[in-house]
This record gives C-alpha cells, sequence and structure tokens, in this order.
C-alpha cells in the first residue's frame, strides 16, 4: 500500500450557535458565551482548578475525540491575556491536568490495544495571541486545551491521499524552515537538555508507516511505555521540550526582527542559547535570510507567526512504542496533521447520530475515571446526565 498523508471525512451535528450580527466567527468562539455553551451542551466534567473535559463538537474523529480546555473565559476576560500554553498555567493547575492526560491516555491505550490497528495520541495546541482575532486561521478558541484522538487504521488506509502541497502539512521535512535550513543546530539545541526519560528516536522509527509522518520533527521514545506517564519526571521532561522549543523559536524569529538582538527575556536555559545559538553562524545565516525576506515581502513578513506557533503531542507509534514530537516551524497546522492525517469536516447531523451512541458510551467511560480519581465532578448535559 502506497505511503502518504491522508485526507479523512468526519461527520458533525451542526453547533446551534448563533453569532451576532457583526461578529466574525473566531471572534465568537472566544466569549464567554460561547464558552458556555460547551459546558451545558457538550461540558463531561470540571474541577475547581478551571479545567473542562468536553465532547468535540467538531471533531476530527468518532471513533474517540475529546478535550481539555482551561477555562478562564469568565477570570480573564480579555482573550489576548489568557493562558495559551503549559508553561503559563500554575503548577497546581498543572499537576492536575497532568493527571488527567495520564488518565485519558492510560484509557486509549487500554481502549485501543492494538496499534496495528488504532492510532492514537494526545497532545497540546498553541493558541498564542500572536495575529489579530480576524485574520484567516486564527485558532478559534483562545486558550489552552489539549486533545485525545483514535483513528481507525483500516478507515485512514481506505482514505485518499491528502494533497501533499497542502500548507498545513508542511511542518516537517523540506518545507520547513529549522529543517531546511537548521536542523543540525536544532538538534544539537536538544540534545543539551536534561532528559532521562524521553530518549531520542533513530532516523526513521517513529514514523506511521501508513502515512509516513512525522517528517522532519525531532522525536524521543518514551522509555518504560505507559507507565511513565505515572511519573512526574516525565510531565517534567515534556515540560522541558517545550521550554527548550520555545527559546529556540523566541531566540530565532528575536534575531530575524531585530539584527543583533540581545537574548530573549526570561529564557529558560540562557547558557545553551548563548553557547548553541547566538554565536553559531549557521542559525544567524537564517534569521538573516528570513529578515531580509520580510524586508521585501510583505505577504511572506505578514504570514510569520512572530512568537512561538507549536504542536506537541504523545502518539503510539507502529510498534507499540510512546513518542513525543513537537512541531518546529510557523505553520499553524492541526494536530493531526502532524502524523500525515488532514480530517476534512462536514456537517451531517445523520451521519453523525451513527457513531454518536457509541462515542458517548466511551467518553462516558473515561470520565467515571477521571472522578473516581477525584480529577472533577460529572457535568450533565441535554446528552448524557451525571452518571
Amino acid at each position: 500500500m502506497q505511503s502518504g498523508p491522508r485526507e479523512i471525512v468526519n461527520a458533525f451535528r451542526p453547533i446551534p450557535l448563533d453569532v451576532p450580527e457583526g461578529m466574525k466567527p473566531n471572534e465568537f468562539f472566544n466569549s464567554t458565551e460561547n464558552l458556555n455553551d460547551l459546558v451545558h451542551n457538550n461540558g463531561l466534567l470540571t474541577n475547581a482548578e478551571g479545567l473542562l473535559l468536553y465532547r468535540k463538537a467538531l471533531g476530527h474523529s468518532n471513533e474517540f475525540d475529546t478535550s481539555i480546555i482551561y477555562n478562564t473565559s469568565e477570570t480573564i476576560l480579555d482573550p489576548l491575556g489568557r493562558p495559551v500554553r503549559r508553561t503559563q498555567v500554575p503548577e497546581a493547575v498543572k499537576n492536575v491536568w497532568n493527571r488527567m492526560n495520564q488518565v485519558i491516555l492510560d484509557y486509549m491505550l487500554e481502549r485501543y490495544p492494538d496499534p496495528g490497528r488504532y492510532l492514537v495520541l494526545g497532545g497540546e495546541a498553541s493558541l498564542d495571541a500572536t495575529w489579530p482575532l480576524t485574520s484567516p486561521g486564527v485558532p478559534s478558541i483562545r486558550m489552552l486545551h489539549n486533545h485525545f484522538i483514535v483513528f481507525d487504521k483500516a478507515e485512514l488506509a481506505a482514505a485518499p491521499l491528502a494533497d501533499t502541497n497542502n500548507p498545513n502539512l508542511t511542518d516537517g521535512g523540506q518545507h520547513s524552515l529549522f529543517q531546511a535550513h537548521m536542523r543540525d543546530v536544532y538538534r544539537a539545541f536538544f540534545d543539551g537538555l536534561d532528559l532521562e526519560i524521553l530518549r531520542p528516536c533513530q532516523a526513521g522509527s517513529c514514523k506511521i508507516a501508513l502515512t509516513g509522518y512525522p517528517q522532519g520533527l525531532p522525536s524521543w521514545e518514551v522509555t518504560g511505555g505507559a507507565e511513565s506517564l505515572k511519573r512526574p519526571r516525565f510531565w517534567k521532561e515534556y515540560d522541558i521540550l517545550l521550554k527548550g522549543f520555545l527559546d529556540f523559536y523566541r531566540t530565532f524569529f528575536g534575531q530575524v526582527s531585530t539584527r543583533n538582538s540581545a537574548m530573549p527575556r526570561d529564557v529558560y536555559f540562557p547558557g545553551l542559547v548563548e553557547e548553541k545559538l547566538l554565536f553559531n553562524n549557521d542559525f544567524l545565516k537564517a534569521a538573516k535570510m528570513v529578515r531580509d525576506r520580510c524586508i521585501h515581502d510583505a505577504r511572506y513578513a505578514n504570514a510569520i507567526r512572530w512568537q512561538p506557533a507549536f504542536k506537541q503531542l504523545v502518539y503510539r507509534n507502529d510498534a507499540g512504542k510512546l513518542i513525543v514530537t513537537i512541531s518546529q516551524n510557523s505553520i499553524g497546522n492541526a494536530i493531526t496533521e502532524l502524523l500525515g492525517v488532514v480530517v476534512k469536516r462536514v456537517p451531517d447531523a445523520e451521519a453523525y447520530a451513527r457513531t454518536e451512541s457509541a462515542l458517548i458510551e466511551k467518553l462516558l467511560d473515561v470520565r467515571r475515571r477521571l472522578v473516581a480519581a477525584d480529577l472533577g465532578e460529572a457535568i450533565a448535559t441535554p446528552y448524557w446526565g451525571t452518571e
């Protein structure tokens, strides 16, 4: 079978929301009113830390698909001032967040034990306030949230190949700015991080054979497998990778913005930044290349995400090993596309109804585990109760 990214169609029930006249949909989705709808129509569980588990109304997969959002809609009214990545979350909240992640991932691996039949993934999407709210491609909800998704590999295999020129599939490989011009610098920087559980993957060993992705992304095997997700050290290292990425990204685009600029404020690893980046000719040459193009190409400059844009996820590879990866450039791709899955979501209430009962049964199962672990209280909606 030909390996390549796949484009699948996923049905959803049209959302019964009326966007007020004069507002863009992505402006409305950042409002408290929209988050209230998310709670009351799709909410599964909430807790005192402000973490909300919910059914994805616009889902990626009707096999299994749920998210947790750090719901600050009523405590931080400015959408541009809300936490949008793990490093901005209070430690007490992050501790609960990590435990919720572990419980849900454990459930998914137990429910879908065969890596040959199912692609399992979970991770965060960066929702940094890097563009005006009305710009195309801006995330629909400016709050940190993550995704837990399962794809049936038989359905992926039967799906048509996706267009490899789809801009959302260009996060790695020859299209990536980091990969094409700074690959060795990028890898050497990550090699300087203090990691014990996460071990760099050998070239090609982390790809999903069916799609051939991820491409060009640094990836790490989780030694110890699912048991390691129960250790605080794993989540510390998961954060170390993110912090390293943020330091690299901010330092690079700081140099793009201003020639010979100082080290960004509040970097996490100043020694590594100084040693591996600010005195590296390949790194600074790439920054000059991008800076020169920005000066002469307004469209290119406007497309740059000047603040860190990323996706970070844990997924299971074909050999059944857990892998961590993180995107590496300014493309605002969907989290599934890091693994070569392009999802075309279409409104089709009848098709969605055929899968809804089985999907909700699994979501309620995982909710019971979270409640039992004292990670929140169940929410009732028109579609389910609190049991």
